[in-house]
């Protein structure tokens, strides 16, 4: 899909990563709908852009059905909210799991449900779901943080088999560590020596190709990092142990440490 006119709806627009898919979307001549809980970051970010903002929060079953009421009909969405939904699951209150479910996968579920049957009559649209590499590779301390991201990448794939052979496509992305924006930044850890990292421009630029190409799925990550990915998926345990090996346990119990603030969004 040409993005140029096209209206797309960005949830997550306040954060890092957010204003970089949102720049890059506006350079390509996108019309934008930015969504977070920031007002006065969505605020600066829309006259920058020439954009429209609304502060919404997912996790508010009213607030996303009057924000799809108001926008269902945008041509793409990019689902690119989320919490850092770390820690261990014995840490975690009920209340806590309920928002993580809410804002990382029943939001984009249900503005995928509400959005896909306009871009079908329409014949044309597209689907952006921002995961992570935690979707791919499980880690200690971060069950539901996976259990969302995995789940994204069920759902996604899934809805890009329902939908083949329509104009309407679905992509997912998948970052690792990016620096100077998002949670690993947030939650103020240092990784092990020879853990690369990639820019929040790159994690733009993968949406704006993903949109362009109609790809399925894009790694956002160093080649060890990719290649640590394909060995998870054809050898897990093997991976888990290379994994702890690593300090892998370590970075995870200390980015939940670090993030645990943010649990309630």
């Amino acid at each position: 899909m040409d993005l140029r006119d096209r209206t797309v709806l960005l949830t997550g627009a306040t954060g890092g990563i957010g204003h970089a898919i949102a720049r890059a979307c506006a350079a390509e001549g996108a019309k934008l709908v930015l969504t977070g809980r920031r007002t006065e970051v969505l605020a600066g970010l829309a006259s920058e852009l020439g954009a429209e903002n609304l502060a919404v929060d997912l996790a508010d079953r009213a607030q996303l059905d009057a924000l799809l009421d108001a926008h269902g009909e945008a041509d793409v969405l990019i689902a690119n909210a989320a919490l850092p939904a770390t820690g261990l699951i014995t840490e975690l209150t009920p209340t806590q799991i309920d928002r993580m479910l809410d804002v990382n996968l029943r939001a984009p579920i249900m503005m995928a449900q509400r959005m896909v049957p306009g871009m079908l009559a329409r014949g044309a649209g597209h689907l952006v779901f921002i995961s992570s590499l935690a979707g791919k590779v499980p880690a200690a301390h971060s069950s539901m943080y996976n259990a969302t991201k995995f789940g994204m990448r069920g759902f996604a794939g899934a809805l890009r088999e329902e939908l083949h052979g329509t104009d309407v496509g679905v992509s997912t992305i998948f970052p690792g560590f990016i620096r100077d924006a998002g949670m690993f930044v947030e939650a103020d850890i240092e990784l092990p020596r020879g853990v690369g990292t990639r820019s929040p421009e790159d994690v733009a630029s993968a949406v704006v190709r993903a949109i362009q190409k109609d790809v399925r799925e894009v790694d956002v990550a160093p080649l060890s990092m990719r290649a640590g990915v394909m060995v998870a998926g054809l050898a897990p345990e093997l991976a888990s142990r290379f994994q702890r090996k690593l300090g892998g346990a370590d970075v995870a119990e200390r980015l939940a440490a670090g993030q645990a603030s943010r649990r309630d969004g």
